[in-house]
C-alpha cells in the first residue's frame, strides 16, 4: 500500500534546511545573549520550520513571517487591553489572530501562538514589537542567504 504523504526530500535538501534552521535559531539566541534579552520565542522556531522546510509556501514568505507575527502580536495586545490576561482571552487572541492575518493576506500559522503569548505573558508592547520585528527579520535574512544555496526552491518566492 503506498502512502499519500509527500515524498521524502533528498538528503542534501533536508541537510541544508536543517542547518539553516539551526543557524537562524542559534543566531537569535546569540543576539539575545549579547543584548541580555530573550530573542527566541517558541513561535519563531515554528516560523523557522516554515522558512527553511517549506520555503515555497505562502505561509513562509517574508510578508507573512514578519507581517503575520506583528499583526498577531498587535491582536494579542488589543485582546489583552480589552479582556485581560486570562486563559480565555489568550484563546480568543489566538483565534482572532487568524482572522486578522487572513484579512491582511499575511497567513502565518506560528504567529497565532504569538498572540497567545502576548496575552499570557503581558510583555511591554513597544519592546516586544521591536524585538519581534527584528527577530522575524533575522529569520527571513538567514532564509534568503540559505535560499541562495538551493537549486530547486529559492527563498523567497515573493516579498510583498
Amino acid at each position: 500500500m503506498s502512502s499519500r504523504a509527500p515524498a521524502r526530500p533528498p538528503a542534501l535538501t533536508a541537510a541544508v534546511a536543517t542547518a539553516g534552521s539551526v543557524a537562524a535559531l542559534v543566531l537569535l539566541v546569540a543576539i539575545g545573549a549579547w543584548l541580555d534579552q530573550v530573542w527566541l520565542i517558541p513561535p519563531l522556531a515554528a516560523s523557522s520550520a516554515l522558512v527553511f522546510g517549506a520555503p515555497a509556501l505562502p505561509l513562509a514568505q517574508p510578508r507573512s513571517v514578519v507581517g503575520g507575527q506583528l499583526l498577531s502580536a498587535l491582536t494579542g495586545f488589543a485582546v489583552l487591553a480589552v479582556a485581560g490576561d486570562s486563559a480565555w482571552a489568550a484563546a480568543a487572541a489566538g483565534g482572532l489572530a487568524l482572522g486578522v492575518m487572513m484579512l491582511a493576506r499575511t497567513p502565518h500559522s506560528p504567529a497565532a501562538a504569538t498572540a497567545v503569548i502576548v496575552v499570557a505573558q503581558s510583555p511591554g508592547p513597544l519592546p516586544f514589537l521591536v524585538l519581534l520585528a527584528a527577530a522575524s527579520a533575522v529569520l527571513v535574512a538567514v532564509g534568503v542567504a540559505v535560499g541562495r544555496l538551493r537549486t530547486a526552491t529559492r527563498y523567497p518566492a515573493y516579498w510583498w
